[in-house]
């Protein structure tokens, strides 16, 4: 351990450095507080505490300590003062020195005593830094591994919807993809746009509460199957809503305000709205609710226009893929009724983008 002793009087640092290198310590000197700056800059890594007269040439003591504060806070600063100067060592206390000693100074113990004190501090202060670091450190590691599983669960449930209908695979990825490009083309921030690459693959998570031979079913729907698939998504806002119970979860679903307001994490409330609404119409013709216009929360405006797309750009069991020309239309068709406007938009400003997804994760 390495203590620099700083006094314009060379036989008081003589003597006092003579005494400390007799305890084992290496010790570092300085006439005056300019070059003790020197000396600290250089050693600052290896300094265990510094001894620091007040009144010297070229720079005093409390200038000197004014600046190695800004430099280590928890580097012991211990002065020397005269007698019957208590005020100007009280002075140096408030700039940041841990304690005084008088001098002449006749008792070396007393120089023990302050400085195995100040050492002692100096060591708790940096032993509880380094538990608060290290505490830091696992709660940011715990609440990582936390975010993680809570994204591998929503992950696992959408391969779990592609289980129960083949078409979900792929087509919840593309979804996913694309609603972040959009999203940020109509200005979504970008955690929201990542929240959107990661919530929308939920979108037909219901779609599980759906019996196969309407989920399969090759042809047509009739309007009573019709109205069972429109069910998927009420399904998956109850599956992404509260644990309580299955009552509850249903409760928190039937009206779109309570559906908004559910307090829970971004993601899973991301996804529930994603799940509960992304069949909404801006005209006000779409379903569960038929909310209309800005009544439907943009980021279900922008997963309605990625869904259909995906859609009709992809075989189903009751068609075949449309060609590019026929998607592009029917979403320029439906601007302004089925769709949002500025979504549409923003979809053919990035038609290139979109298709290279759509070939980068094709079924």
């Amino acid at each position: 351990m390495s203590i620099l002793v700083i006094d314009d009087e060379a036989g008081l640092r003589r003597s006092l450095c003579a005494y400390l290198e007799d305890r084992d310590f290496t010790m570092l000197e300085a006439a005056n507080g300019r070059e003790g700056l020197d000396v600290l800059d250089k050693n600052l890594h290896r300094l265990e505490a510094v001894i620091v007269d007040l009144n010297m040439p070229v720079m005093d003591g409390y200038s000197f300590i004014q600046e190695a504060v800004h430099r280590s806070s928890e580097l012991p600063l211990i002065v020397l003062s005269g007698v019957g100067i208590v005020e100007d060592a009280l002075k140096a206390v408030r700039l940041g020195a841990w304690d005084f000693i008088t001098k002449p100074l006749h008792n070396f113990e007393i120089l023990d005593y302050i400085l195995d004190k100040a050492l002692e501090k100096a060591r708790l202060l940096r032993e509880n830094r380094l538990y608060q670091t290290n505490l830091e450190q696992l709660v940011h590691q715990r609440t990582a591994e936390l975010e993680m599983t809570r994204r591998q669960v929503m992950q696992r449930l959408s391969r779990a919807a592609e289980y129960k209908d083949n078409e979900t695979g792929r087509h919840v990825i593309r979804v996913g993809e694309i609603s972040a490009l959009l999203g940020r083309a109509v200005g979504l921030g970008e955690e929201r746009c990542e929240m959107l690459r990661e919530c929308a693959p939920l979108h037909d998570v219901g779609k599980i509460g759906i019996p196969d031979e309407i989920l399969l079913k090759p042809g047509r729907f009739t309007e009573s199957e019709w109205k069972v698939m429109q069910l998927h998504c009420m399904y998956g806002c109850e599956i992404l809503g509260p644990l309580t119970s299955k009552d509850e979860a249903h409760e928190s679903c039937i009206e779109p305000v309570h559906a908004l307001g559910m307090p829970d994490t971004e993601l899973l409330g991301l996804s529930r709205i994603l799940a509960l609404l992304h069949h909404e119409r801006m005209d006000g013709k779409g379903y569960p609710f038929g909310l209309a216009g800005a009544a439907i929360p943009l980021d279900a405006r922008v997963v309605a226009v990625v869904d259909v797309f995906d859609a009709l750009s992809s075989d189903r069991p009751y068609k075949q893929a449309f060609p590019a020309e026929k998607c592009h239309q029917i979403l320029r068709e439906g601007s302004g009724t089925q769709f949002d406007p500025q979504v549409v938009e923003a979809f053919f400003r990035h038609t290139e983008e979109v298709w290279a997804i759509r070939e980068r994760w094709r079924d």
